[in-house]
């Protein structure tokens, strides 16, 4: 039977290669912005290899932690917590330094009529966060959004691609990675780029959404067809693991799995797990944001779950009772309105 803990056990098994990576981590990690829907579970995950592999280390997560439920993941497991608003320069200022940074601090969502706030979020505190920690090795966590839409039969945006960001918030997501090259330039910070396409958590997520519109009865648009996924506590893997791969020329990798996804096909199958047809709008389109983790997959190996147990888990999670977060991914964006 599904439930919280059993979710937040999974997401936060340290697997081997991660044990032995944070071993040759020097110092201690910080993470910016950590009660967002990755931060708590990387937090978790992080701590829990540094104690298997039995090496002593700080985990310092730094948010303004609105979320009671994150917070008490983050209390109940002994990691260290400062509450803090990133934007207000008397307590950013106020943050001690530490050697390792991992910077998840972005907004997406209430973009449109707002768009001052997202650039300040992620364009202007990056500028900050980029000066304070000249001398740390930083992940910075980013968008498979900045690539643009391409056709189906492409296999996915590669790093070498150019980028095309549809939209202020992709184009907020480009300032970002910018901003941390002018500093990565500017003051020989070494930097790691991670372009994440869709985690995966069942309390949110592409998949979740997709089942939630089954559940409702609501049309399911066919105009963006396929999507890219990543199990998050794979995906968190990565963020941590990335701290060794930091470098100067900064070090850009997209982050998602393997495979590429039918929105129909997924909705189908989901359907037939919750016992409910999918109904469908509009025909399939042609293209997609699409990423290819060719990379992330040599420098990191595999997904530790499939994308088929995913769904299958996703229908699990939802019949067993499990909540949702209530922060849908709007995948099926076309045109950068967020």
């Amino acid at each position: 039977m599904w439930n919280e803990e059993k979710l937040d056990n999974l997401l936060t098994e340290p697997s081997d290669a991660l044990v032995e990576d944070i071993k040759k981590i020097e110092g201690d990690i910080m993470v910016l912005g950590a009660g967002g829907k990755m931060g708590p579970s990387l937090c978790l995950l992080a701590k829990k290899a540094i104690e298997k592999a039995g090496i002593s280390k700080r985990i310092i997560a730094v948010s303004r932690f609105s979320d009671p439920i994150a917070t008490k993941l983050l209390t109940d497991n002994g990691i260290e917590i400062i509450s803090a608003d990133l934007q207000n320069r008397e307590q950013f200022d106020a943050l001690p330094l530490c050697e390792n940074v991992i910077f998840m601090a972005g907004k997406k969502f209430g973009t449109d009529g707002n768009e001052w706030a997202t650039w300040g979020m992620n364009a202007v505190l990056p500028a900050f966060v980029s000066e304070k920690y000249k001398a740390s090795r930083i992940v910075v966590f980013s968008s498979g959004n900045t690539y643009p839409l391409v056709p189906v039969s492409s296999g996915g945006c590669t790093e070498r691609d150019k980028q095309g960001p549809i939209g202020e918030y992709a184009m907020s997501c480009l300032a970002r990675e910018r901003v941390f090259e002018y500093g990565a330039n500017t003051y020989g910070t070494k930097v790691f780029i991670y372009r994440l396409n869709f985690a995966v958590d069942l309390r949110y997520g592409v998949i979740y959404d997709i089942a939630d519109n089954i559940l409702n009865h609501r049309p399911i648009s066919l105009r963006t067809p396929l999507y890219n996924i990543i199990w998050q506590g794979s995906a968190n893997e990565i963020a941590i693991r990335g701290l060794l791969h930091a470098d100067n020329p900064v070090k850009k990798v997209n982050v998602t799995g393997p495979e590429t996804l039918s929105v129909k096909k997924t909705a189908i199958e989901l359907g037939e797990y919750l016992g409910i047809e999918p109904i469908f709008d509009g025909e399939e389109g042609t293209d997609a944001y699409l990423n290819d983790a060719s990379l992330a997959m040599e420098l990191f190996g595999y997904p530790s779950v499939s994308a088929k147990t995913l769904i299958r888990w996703q229908a699990e999670w939802l019949l067993a009772g499990g909540r949702g977060l209530g922060k849908p991914t709007h995948f099926e964006e076309r045109k950068g309105a967020y």
